[in-house]
Protein backbone atom coordinates (compact mmCIF):
# COMPACT_ATOMS: atom_id res chain seq x y z
CA UNK A 1 0.00 0.00 0.00
CA UNK A 2 1.29 3.67 -1.05
CA UNK A 3 1.50 6.19 1.13
CA UNK A 4 -1.88 8.12 2.36
CA UNK A 5 -2.18 11.10 0.68
CA UNK A 6 -4.28 13.18 2.94
CA UNK A 7 -2.20 10.97 5.90
CA UNK A 8 -1.27 14.18 8.63
CA UNK A 9 2.08 14.82 9.46
CA UNK A 10 2.93 13.67 12.99
CA UNK A 11 4.88 15.27 15.60
CA UNK A 12 7.21 11.96 16.02
CA UNK A 13 6.03 9.50 12.84
CA UNK A 14 8.64 6.71 13.61
CA UNK A 15 8.28 6.83 17.27
CA UNK A 16 4.56 6.84 16.45
CA UNK A 17 5.30 3.64 14.26
CA UNK A 18 7.13 1.35 17.02
CA UNK A 19 4.77 2.00 19.37
CA UNK A 20 1.58 1.23 17.43
CA UNK A 21 3.67 -1.87 15.88
CA UNK A 22 4.48 -3.18 19.60
CA UNK A 23 0.98 -2.27 21.04
CA UNK A 24 -1.78 -3.17 18.36
CA UNK A 25 -2.34 -5.74 15.17
CA UNK A 26 -2.49 -3.14 12.42
CA UNK A 27 -1.26 -3.71 9.18
CA UNK A 28 2.46 -2.53 7.89
CA UNK A 29 0.25 -0.20 5.58
CA UNK A 30 -2.08 0.32 8.15
CA UNK A 31 0.40 2.22 9.94
CA UNK A 32 2.40 4.00 7.09
CA UNK A 33 -0.57 5.34 6.01
CA UNK A 34 -1.27 7.23 9.48
CA UNK A 35 2.62 8.00 10.02
CA UNK A 36 3.62 8.97 6.86
CA UNK A 37 6.04 6.80 6.36
CA UNK A 38 6.55 3.86 3.81
CA UNK A 39 5.67 -0.04 4.22
CA UNK A 40 9.04 -0.51 3.73
CA UNK A 41 10.27 1.57 6.56
CA UNK A 42 7.58 0.26 8.99
CA UNK A 43 8.52 -3.01 8.15
CA UNK A 44 12.42 -2.09 8.72
CA UNK A 45 11.23 -0.43 12.26
CA UNK A 46 9.53 -4.21 13.15
CA UNK A 47 12.94 -5.71 12.78
CA UNK A 48 14.53 -3.16 13.63
CA UNK A 49 16.82 -2.52 10.94
CA UNK A 50 16.35 1.45 11.64
CA UNK A 51 15.39 3.00 14.52
CA UNK A 52 17.08 0.53 17.07
CA UNK A 53 16.53 1.86 20.65
CA UNK A 54 13.76 4.28 19.44
CA UNK A 55 10.85 4.81 22.41
CA UNK A 56 7.44 4.41 20.96
CA UNK A 57 5.24 7.45 20.98
CA UNK A 58 2.03 6.91 21.89
CA UNK A 59 -0.59 8.68 19.84
CA UNK A 60 -3.50 8.05 22.37
CA UNK A 61 -1.72 9.58 25.05
CA UNK A 62 -0.54 12.58 22.80
CA UNK A 63 -4.28 13.04 21.04
CA UNK A 64 -3.52 11.87 17.40
CA UNK A 65 -5.41 8.89 17.60
CA UNK A 66 -8.19 7.74 19.76
CA UNK A 67 -8.91 4.52 21.20
CA UNK A 68 -11.86 3.86 19.69
CA UNK A 69 -10.32 4.60 16.05
CA UNK A 70 -7.92 2.02 16.78
CA UNK A 71 -9.97 -0.60 18.12
CA UNK A 72 -12.07 0.06 14.54
CA UNK A 73 -9.09 -0.25 12.70
CA UNK A 74 -7.77 -3.31 14.46
CA UNK A 75 -10.72 -5.40 13.45
CA UNK A 76 -10.59 -4.47 9.92
CA UNK A 77 -7.52 -4.48 8.25
CA UNK A 78 -8.43 -2.67 5.35
CA UNK A 79 -9.79 0.53 7.12
CA UNK A 80 -7.80 3.84 7.48
CA UNK A 81 -6.35 5.26 10.73
CA UNK A 82 -7.79 8.84 11.07
CA UNK A 83 -6.02 11.39 12.88
CA UNK A 84 -8.06 13.08 15.67
CA UNK A 85 -9.09 16.34 15.69
CA UNK A 86 -6.81 18.95 17.65
CA UNK A 87 -8.16 21.62 19.10
CA UNK A 88 -5.28 23.55 20.48
CA UNK A 89 -4.63 26.75 18.47
CA UNK A 90 -1.54 26.19 15.41
CA UNK A 91 1.56 27.94 16.35
CA UNK A 92 2.01 31.29 14.70
CA UNK A 93 5.43 31.44 12.60
CA UNK A 94 6.84 35.33 12.38
CA UNK A 95 6.62 36.00 8.53
CA UNK A 96 7.07 39.78 8.63
CA UNK A 97 10.05 41.67 10.52
CA UNK A 98 13.70 41.83 10.72
CA UNK A 99 15.97 38.58 10.50
CA UNK A 100 16.77 37.40 13.83
CA UNK A 101 20.62 37.03 13.58
CA UNK A 102 22.45 35.86 16.54
CA UNK A 103 23.96 38.15 19.03
CA UNK A 104 27.72 36.85 17.83
CA UNK A 105 27.03 38.58 14.85
CA UNK A 106 25.06 41.99 15.20
CA UNK A 107 27.97 43.80 15.46
CA UNK A 108 28.55 42.95 11.60
CA UNK A 109 25.63 44.69 10.23
CA UNK A 110 26.55 48.04 9.91
CA UNK A 111 30.05 46.88 7.96
CA UNK A 112 27.57 44.75 5.79
CA UNK A 113 24.88 48.24 5.52
CA UNK A 114 28.06 49.79 4.88
CA UNK A 115 28.69 47.50 1.21
CA UNK A 116 25.68 47.59 0.40
CA UNK A 117 25.14 51.21 0.16
CA UNK A 118 28.63 51.40 -1.34
CA UNK A 119 28.24 49.06 -4.10
CA UNK A 120 24.77 48.04 -4.47
CA UNK A 121 22.38 51.03 -4.51
CA UNK A 122 19.48 49.44 -6.63
CA UNK A 123 18.93 47.83 -2.92
CA UNK A 124 16.16 49.49 -1.43
CA UNK A 125 16.48 50.17 2.53
CA UNK A 126 13.21 47.75 3.11
CA UNK A 127 14.80 45.14 1.58
CA UNK A 128 18.48 45.55 3.58
CA UNK A 129 16.30 45.57 6.90
CA UNK A 130 15.00 42.11 5.50
CA UNK A 131 17.75 40.90 4.89
CA UNK A 132 20.07 41.41 7.08
CA UNK A 133 17.94 42.20 9.98
CA UNK A 134 18.33 46.17 10.92
CA UNK A 135 16.49 49.18 10.86
CA UNK A 136 15.77 51.81 9.02
CA UNK A 137 17.16 54.08 10.73
CA UNK A 138 20.17 52.32 11.66
CA UNK A 139 20.78 52.57 7.27
CA UNK A 140 20.13 55.72 7.44
CA UNK A 141 22.78 56.54 9.93
CA UNK A 142 25.24 54.84 8.10
CA UNK A 143 24.01 56.35 5.43
CA UNK A 144 24.23 60.22 6.16
CA UNK A 145 27.69 59.27 8.36
CA UNK A 146 26.13 60.17 11.30
CA UNK A 147 26.47 56.32 13.33
CA UNK A 148 28.44 56.23 16.13
CA UNK A 149 30.95 53.72 14.75
CA UNK A 150 31.11 55.33 11.53
CA UNK A 151 35.16 55.56 11.31
CA UNK A 152 35.64 52.04 12.37
CA UNK A 153 33.00 50.26 9.69
CA UNK A 154 35.11 47.76 7.26
CA UNK A 155 32.49 47.49 4.48
CA UNK A 156 31.87 43.89 3.80
CA UNK A 157 29.43 41.15 2.01
CA UNK A 158 26.93 40.64 4.41
CA UNK A 159 27.19 37.04 2.59
CA UNK A 160 30.50 37.13 3.97
CA UNK A 161 29.86 37.57 7.28
CA UNK A 162 27.37 35.10 7.68
CA UNK A 163 24.35 37.36 8.09
CA UNK A 164 22.88 35.76 4.68
CA UNK A 165 23.41 33.72 1.97
CA UNK A 166 24.89 34.26 -1.49
CA UNK A 167 21.99 32.86 -2.78
CA UNK A 168 19.53 35.37 -0.66
CA UNK A 169 21.26 38.25 -1.59
CA UNK A 170 21.63 37.61 -5.51
CA UNK A 171 17.20 36.89 -5.33
CA UNK A 172 17.31 40.25 -3.46
CA UNK A 173 19.70 42.03 -6.01
CA UNK A 174 17.69 41.03 -8.91
CA UNK A 175 14.82 42.13 -7.57
CA UNK A 176 15.95 45.24 -7.04
CA UNK A 177 17.38 45.32 -10.47
CA UNK A 178 13.64 44.61 -12.10
CA UNK A 179 11.90 46.92 -9.73
CA UNK A 180 14.45 49.43 -11.10
CA UNK A 181 13.81 48.73 -15.04
CA UNK A 182 17.12 47.36 -15.10
CA UNK A 183 18.27 43.99 -16.89
CA UNK A 184 20.21 41.38 -13.94
CA UNK A 185 21.32 39.78 -16.80
CA UNK A 186 22.54 42.73 -18.75
CA UNK A 187 24.02 44.02 -15.12
CA UNK A 188 25.94 40.70 -14.59
CA UNK A 189 27.88 40.72 -17.47
CA UNK A 190 29.00 44.21 -17.15
CA UNK A 191 30.23 43.76 -13.95
CA UNK A 192 32.25 40.57 -15.15
CA UNK A 193 33.59 42.72 -17.67
CA UNK A 194 34.82 45.00 -15.60
CA UNK A 195 36.22 42.73 -13.40
CA UNK A 196 38.25 40.72 -15.97
CA UNK A 197 39.34 44.41 -17.13
CA UNK A 198 40.41 45.34 -13.88
CA UNK A 199 42.23 41.69 -13.53
CA UNK A 200 43.66 42.26 -17.10
CA UNK A 201 45.31 45.77 -15.18
CA UNK A 202 46.47 44.36 -12.56
CA UNK A 203 48.43 41.97 -14.42
CA UNK A 204 49.83 44.54 -16.89
CA UNK A 205 51.18 46.25 -13.70
CA UNK A 206 52.72 43.30 -12.34
CA UNK A 207 54.49 42.59 -15.64
CA UNK A 208 55.66 45.92 -16.04
CA UNK A 209 57.24 46.22 -12.06
CA UNK A 210 59.06 42.14 -12.83
CA UNK A 211 60.07 43.68 -16.07
CA UNK A 212 61.70 47.27 -14.79
CA UNK A 213 62.92 45.16 -11.59
CA UNK A 214 65.87 42.86 -11.32
CA UNK A 215 69.79 43.60 -10.51
CA UNK A 216 71.11 46.37 -12.05
CA UNK A 217 73.88 45.28 -14.07
CA UNK A 218 75.32 48.30 -15.11
CA UNK A 219 78.24 48.52 -12.82
CA UNK A 220 80.08 45.52 -14.20
CA UNK A 221 79.83 46.51 -17.59
CA UNK A 222 83.33 47.64 -19.10
CA UNK A 223 83.14 51.41 -19.54
CA UNK A 224 82.64 52.75 -23.14
CA UNK A 225 84.97 55.53 -22.84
Amino acid sequence: MAKAALAPELLMPKATAVWLIDNTVLTFGQIAGFTGLTEIEIEALANEDIGKGLVGRNPIENHEITKEELDRCQQSPDAQLTRAKNNLPQVKTRSKGPRYTPVSKRGDKPNAISYILKHYTDISDAQIVKLIGTTKTTIAAIRDRTHADMSNLQPRHPADLGLCSYKEFDAVYEKALKAAGKDPEAIKAQAEAKRIEQEERESETDSGSQSTGGFDFSNFLPDSN
